[in-house]
């Protein structure tokens, strides 16, 4: 597999260790619920997981849970996003942390997104966390200032590196400037005590008194704790780059004395709304909640996803979503002209005996995915399966169930829909006919209640210039 990294920014050939991949992904922030920028990095960072398995690597892949910690600004300033979600909710910050990390895994189970082999929470690893601290501490790399504990990037000569970032060209900003207890303007910290936050609600005892980790720290230990103090690949959105995976870069290196501490950084693009990015300040947030409710399926949007290069900044739309829904169900109506799923079609015997056309489309996939992921060139060899005459329908049932171990979209699920479909009986024709009359009368309220109504039936209604169509949900 060859990937595009972020530190070299060039396309590296991936070699590793005994076969395994040893991958660390930046998790949820669970203070309130992600919107769908955020879940675009989710998806594609399960589309590399998926990949890395279907090319033969061995893949341990953790993901942390930031519930403590993690500041408005990146730049230590503001407050906690947990304690301002609590106050905001009336709830406990504890409570608050659980209902968002529940929420997070319920989208990522209905956007098919695979559970890393660790998922590792802050709140659990603050003993960790403090370790590494006082690592930094003993080896010179951390001071003490007004009650806190920040890293010292003059001690680190290649702070930035990989963000290319030239501090002596920068100039600190307002906020930066804000904190008298630094030595250096981006100098940031390790570990907050009451002196920061009076009101923060999560505390824990520590050499330095009573108070809680940064941000940075927290990847650091975690992903030392169960991967060492080196390993393949880091996963993020580009929003990281500068200060998260700069930060994240000198502590782990500092402390370890140990470079590259990451030999592949694997950065997604922002999704963009209205050509800004998704943001919950802005305003700009939607749900994967909020999408279903405007009557698209989770894979609708997976599929969305999938249909660009994951370092292409995707522009979300209701022209493009709809796009992207109505795409996806041509691609399930072609499969369910298949004959219907049956495991004996799955697995090696089958795949030995494809025949040249099968195993030529099938070798064109594999090669898109090992080129950084190309997603739009792999989704072409799915339809290109589906178009060729000269494939039996069988074999297309063992390429495709092969290709969705890496798309997971489902799509063995609809083969042989179509010979089980049942006519409409006639209530439901009367109803879509009702609905029909409804909007060209203006009657919206009675036209979305016949919709409501339809979809809990399984059937979906989709309206076009051309009229009203429908299809049975597959």
């Amino acid at each position: 597999m060859n990937l595009y990294n972020t530190a070299s920014r060039s396309k590296e050939p991936l070699e590793v260790s005994n076969n395994l991949v040893k991958m660390y992904a930046c998790g949820p922030t669970v203070y309130n619920y992600a919107h769908i920028g955020n879940l675009k990095t989710y998806i594609v960072e399960d589309l590399l997981r998926r990949s890395l398995k279907f090319l033969g690597y061995q893949v341990k892949h953790v993901m942390n849970i930031t519930d403590v910690g993690h500041l408005t600004d990146d730049n230590d300033h503001g407050e906690d996003k947990m304690v301002k979600s609590a106050r905001e909710q009336q709830k406990s910050v504890w409570d608050i942390a659980d209902h968002y990390t529940r929420a997070f895994m319920e989208d990522s189970r209905l956007l098919n997104i695979e559970e890393p082999e660790v998922i590792c929470k802050a709140t659990d690893h603050i003993g960790d966390m403090i370790g590494m601290v006082e690592t930094l501490e003993e080896k010179g790399y951390a001071y003490r200032a007004e009650g806190n504990v920040y890293f010292d990037i003059e001690k680190f000569p290649d702070y930035g590196k990989m963000a290319k970032i030239k501090l002596d060209d920068q100039q600190a900003g307002a906020r930066v400037a804000l904190d008298s207890g630094k030595h250096n303007p981006h100098d940031f910290a390790l570990w907050f005590t009451r002196s920061k936050f009076e009101n923060q609600a999560m505390l824990w005892e520590s050499p330095w008194g009573k108070g809680y980790p940064g941000w940075h720290i927290e990847c650091s230990a975690m992903s030392r704790k169960y991967l060492g103090d080196q390993f393949d690949i880091h996963c993020g959105g580009t929003d990281h780059i500068p200060v998260h995976h700069t930060n994240e870069i000198a502590q782990s290196e500092a402390a370890s004395g140990k470079s590259p501490w990451v030999r592949f950084w694997f950065h997604s693009a922002f999704l963009l709304f209205d050509n800004s990015k998704m943001s919950k300040s802005k305003g700009t947030f939607l749900t994967l909640g909020k999408l279903q409710e405007l009557g698209y399926d989770p894979l609708d949007y997976r599929f969305f996803v999938l249909g660009a290069n994951y370092r292409t900044q995707l522009n979300f739309s209701d022209e493009s979503m709809t796009a992207a829904q109505t795409a996806r169900h041509k691609l399930m109506d072609k499969i369910g002209e298949l004959p219907p799923w049956d495991e004996s079609y799955a697995g090696a015997p089958a795949m030995e005996r494809l025949d040249a056309p099968a195993a030529e489309i099938y070798g064109a996939f594999r090669d898109a995915l090992a080129d950084d992921l190309n997603t739009p060139k792999a989704l072409a060899q799915l339809w290109g399966l589906l178009k060729e005459p000269n494939i039996p329908q069988v074999q297309k049932l063992t390429v495709l169930h092969e290709m969705d171990r890496v798309l997971g979209l489902d799509l063995t699920r609809a083969a042989g829909a179509h010979a089980a479909e049942e006519p409409l009986d006639d209530r439901i024709q009367q109803l879509i006919e009702e609905r029909r009359e409804a909007r060209s009368a203006r009657n919206f309220a009675r036209a979305d209640e016949i919709r409501d109504q339809l979809a809990e039936e399984g059937i979906t209604l989709i309206d076009s210039p051309e009229g009203t169509t429908w299809k049975k949900n597959l």
